[in-house]
């Protein structure tokens, strides 16, 4: 016999052996037959009365599991639905309480990968966010409402990646462009008089806005500034020139020319 029922024999010999006991003393004490039957019945009352209690107690539990089961199950459509997985498959053999604990780990462990997901959601959506004003991109069109798919993180990782690597492409574009500008403006003699070439002399960096018309606009002052230098070169080779056919029709003596050279 398995232990529990050993027990429940143990608790039958233990209530017969207290009424024997009773039963006993009440005949010493010489009390009549219908007084013992009186004080039987409030044995009995008060016996029927604990074990009714303890089974309502028991009832009341496997009441509770069941209810835990249908909501862990309804809650398990929910989350297979939300997060693009198969229907959930339980075994139908497992007992109650062996069912309750399964169906609520489920939960458990399913609850996690949709806090999981939406936190990366969130996470790559700052990225986003922050690429996006400095590049002057569109945001990743993805529903922030719902429960991202693995597909769906996947491919906005991958977009975020891309975008961090546009951004370092144009940052490392921008600061060459610049200290080239920065050179010559200083060649020119240039200061900058527009916003946009106070923007990009500004000490500050990382506030340039590195869209794409910036970095064209960069490239075309970059160019500017090349052909006014290639035009300042080309003005002062003539005048080198002018000066040195005169300097050869008026025979001027090497020492003079070698004194006015430096300058």
């Amino acid at each position: 016999a398995v232990p529990s029922e050993v027990l429940a024999a143990e608790a039958v010999s233990c209530l017969n052996r207290a009424m024997a006991a009773l039963r006993d003393i009440w005949e010493e004490i010489g009390i009549p037959e219908e007084q013992r039957l009186e004080r039987t019945d409030v044995v009995r009352k008060h016996i029927k009365s604990l074990l009714d209690m303890m089974v309502a107690e028991e009832e009341s539990l496997k009441e509770r599991l069941l209810k835990s089961i249908a909501l862990c199950r309804k809650e398990l459509d929910t989350l297979c639905r939300e997060l693009q997985l198969g229907p959930f498959e339980t075994e139908e053999e497992s007992t109650i309480l062996q069912m309750e604990k399964n169906l609520r780990t489920c939960v458990e462990v399913l609850q996690k990968q949709k806090r999981d997901r939406k936190q990366e959601l969130k996470a790559l959506q700052e990225q986003d966010r922050a690429l996006c004003d400095i590049l002057c991109t569109a945001l990743f069109s993805i529903d922030a409402g719902s429960v991202p798919s693995l597909e769906d993180l996947d491919r906005y990782r991958r977009h975020v990646a891309s975008l961090n690597t546009l951004k370092e492409e144009r940052r490392e574009e921008f600061v060459t462009n610049k200290r080239q500008i920065i050179l010559l403006m200083e060649e020119l003699d240039h200061t900058p008089d527009t916003s946009f070439e106070r923007d990009v002399v500004c000490e500050d960096e990382e506030a340039f806005c590195l869209s794409k018309d910036n970095i064209v606009a960069l490239q075309t002052l970059l160019q500017e500034l090349e052909a006014r230098r290639a035009l300042n070169e080309a003005v002062c080779a003539e005048l080198r020139a002018r000066i040195l056919a005169l300097w050869e029709r008026l025979q001027i003596p090497e020492e003079e020319r070698e004194s006015s050279a430096v300058h």
